[in-house]
This record gives structure tokens, sequence and C-alpha cells, in this order.
């Protein structure tokens, strides 16, 4: 009878431990998103502004790039930064050389995305076809919405994931700092 109950506190403690721990990494994961998304739409637009609208974007764009980085241990967040920003950086030339040149059209962007698969896969970056893909499709359907200097858009959600990224990097320090990630691993949760 003894070690029944002492199995059901060891299993409470468990249950007590891992949702502590994972609504300490889940507050640190919502405020960095809170973040991403305030320093795009307020601080960064007082700089360069197309529109409300583009804005709005481009902090759902960080909010997206803290996401994808934030990870429950070092070696995964530095894998999911190196991927993010490989992705990002050959989306951001493809699209960049495209747009100074050609407007926007659903063809044109098929074939980036096929391009930029291709080269991606012959240079041993396959796993990162998607993230590009993905960004590539953003990046000129918001060119295809705001026309008038289309070609800025690339740079725009460049700086829109650098902010996330790096938003995302100090939150999983700070939750890896704290124990709460890395814990959670082991733990089994």
């Amino acid at each position: 009878m003894a070690t029944g109950q002492i199995e059901r506190g060891a299993s409470q403690r468990g249950l007590l431990f891992r949702t502590s721990h994972a609504v300490g990494s889940a507050t640190i994961l919502a405020i960095a998103c809170l973040l991403s998304y305030w320093l795009i739409t307020t601080v960064l637009t007082r700089e360069y502004s197309v529109s409300r609208n583009d804005d709005l974007l481009g902090g759902m764009w960080a909010v997206v790039a803290t996401i994808f980085v934030y990870r429950s241990s070092y070696q995964k967040m530095a894998r999911a930064v190196v991927s993010r920003t490989v992705a990002t950086l050959v989306s951001f030339v493809a699209c960049l050389a495209y747009l100074l040149f050609f407007p926007f059209h659903v063809v044109g962007m098929a074939a980036l995305i096929g391009i930029i698969a291709i080269i991606l896969a012959l240079v041993r970056r396959s796993e990162d076809i998607v993230m590009a893909a993905i960004t590539i499709a953003v990046v000129l359907v918001i060119a295809d919405i705001s026309p008038r200097n289309a070609w800025i858009q690339p740079i725009l959600r460049l700086v829109d994931t650098a902010v996330g990224i790096s938003v995302g990097i100090a939150a999983s320090w700070i939750s890896l700092g704290l124990g709460l990630s890395s814990k959670l691993e082991h733990s089994g949760a």
C-alpha cells in the first residue's frame, strides 16, 4: 500500500514539474512573439513603412521566424537558425533578382520555387527547400498585393526574419538558461 502511494506522489510531482516547465516555456515563447511583432509593427515602421497592412504582415512574418527558431535545446535551436537563415537568404536573393526585372506572375513564382528547390538539392540543403519555397511564395504574393516598388518586399521580409530569428534565439537562451526546455526534453514531455 505504501508503494502505491509513493508511486502516485512521484507521478503527481512529475506532472506538476512538467506542467510548470511547460507553462514557463510557453510564456517565454508568447512574450517573444509579442516582442517580435511589436518591434516590426511599431519600432521599425518608424524608419520605413510601405503601408499599415505591409507592417502587419511583417509583424506576422517576424513572429513566424521567432516560433521557428524557439527550440528545446541549443543544438536544435542552432539547426533551426541555420535552416531559417539559409532559406531566407536564398529566397531574398532569388526574389530580389526576379522583382528587379519582372512583376509578379504565378508562373514566375512557380519557376522560381522550382529553380531554388533544384539549387538547394544540389548543394545538399534539401531540408531548406520547404522554408525557401514558403518564403518565395509569401514575398512574391505580397509583391503582387503591393506592386508599387515590389522589389522592396524581399528586403523588408529579410529584416522581419532577422528580427524574428534574433528574438527567437534570445528567448531560447532564456528558456534554456532557466532550465525550462531542456528539462522538459529529459523528463519525457
